[in-house]
């Protein structure tokens, strides 16, 4: 890489953190009390990928320390939002299952985005996002594999 692009990627990282800040509080601020976007970030990720994980997988998925996703998943057990049951594979770990009530309530957030998701529409159109989205996806794909090496 030539160092004068440097300053290139650096501005796409800064960018990208952030409007991750500025979404992450925009988000927080409606979803009910005592829930995170961490909580609706593993939500998510399980019906993305595939629930039946078990807790170490997602702490590894999500880089953070196990305790951390032990505490996250156990606030979304409280709330009813996942299960966690017995490993099938071995019996010791546990795996992580959403409940019909976890699968409503991620749909319910990204629904409840629909006016935020509306005033930036009317700034940036669709077919600009359609453009940039894929980009992205090519960076984080990128970066996914790249951390797993």
């Amino acid at each position: 890489m030539d160092s004068r692009d440097l300053p290139l990627y650096f501005e796409l990282f800064n960018e990208i953190g952030i409007i991750e800040q500025l979404s992450r509080a925009l988000f927080e601020a409606r979803l009910p009390n005592g829930l995170l976007a961490s909580h609706f970030a593993v939500l998510n990720g399980l019906i993305r990928v595939r629930d039946g994980r078990t807790p170490l997988d997602l702490a590894r998925a999500y880089q953070v320390p196990k305790t951390t996703m032990t505490h996250t998943l156990s606030g979304l057990e409280r709330h009813g939002l996942v299960t966690l049951r017995p490993n099938p594979k071995d019996g010791r770990s546990k795996c992580v299952w959403i409940t019909p009530a976890g699968r409503k309530f991620r749909d319910d957030a990204v629904a409840g985005m629909a006016p935020e998701m509306a005033r930036l529409a009317a700034e940036i159109p669709p077919e600009r996002l359609a453009d940039l989205v894929p980009r992205l996806t090519e960076i984080r794909r990128f970066m996914d594999a790249d951390r797993e090496e």
